[in-house]
């Protein structure tokens, strides 16, 4: 199995969720470097749809690249949306007054980042993160 929609909507869905990307992660043989990356920004982002948008669905999928596998992860949520996507992307930006990484940190830590937002309808992030690197 290369993808796996996964419902987030409350607190104990987000260890669920980290467990299946480290299975997904595990099955490409990716290090624990880059599993531990991989999953700190994965928690970042599903906690994040928990606390402002009440939650969401996250694709799992393996990718490949030519011979190179990665997982990527798509999160959806039906939130408030992001107003300023450029504020949002700035370090030290917060609305939640979390120490949390924030976009800019989870951005740091995977290989792509992407970002669509329309306020009133949600918000839909796309992260990839490559085996080797």
């Amino acid at each position: 199995m290369n993808k796996d929609a996964f419902q987030i909507q409350r607190e104990q869905d987000v260890i669920l969720f980290r467990n299946r990307v480290k299975e997904f992660a595990v099955r490409i043989g990716m290090g624990v470097v880059n599993q531990t990356k991989l999953i700190t920004a994965a928690s970042e982002l599903v906690r994040n749809m928990l606390r402002y948008a009440s939650g969401g669905e996250v694709l799992i999928e393996v990718i490949t690249r030519g011979r190179e596998n990665g997982i990527r992860l798509t999160f959806k949520d039906q939130g408030p949306g992001i107003p300023d996507i450029k504020l949002a992307m700035q370090d030290g930006y917060s609305t939640g007054r979390s120490l949390g990484l924030g976009l800019p940190g989870t951005k740091r830590l995977v290989s792509e980042f992407d970002i669509k937002s329309t306020v009133g309808v949600g918000t839909t992030v796309t992260i990839v993160k490559w085996k080797n690197g």
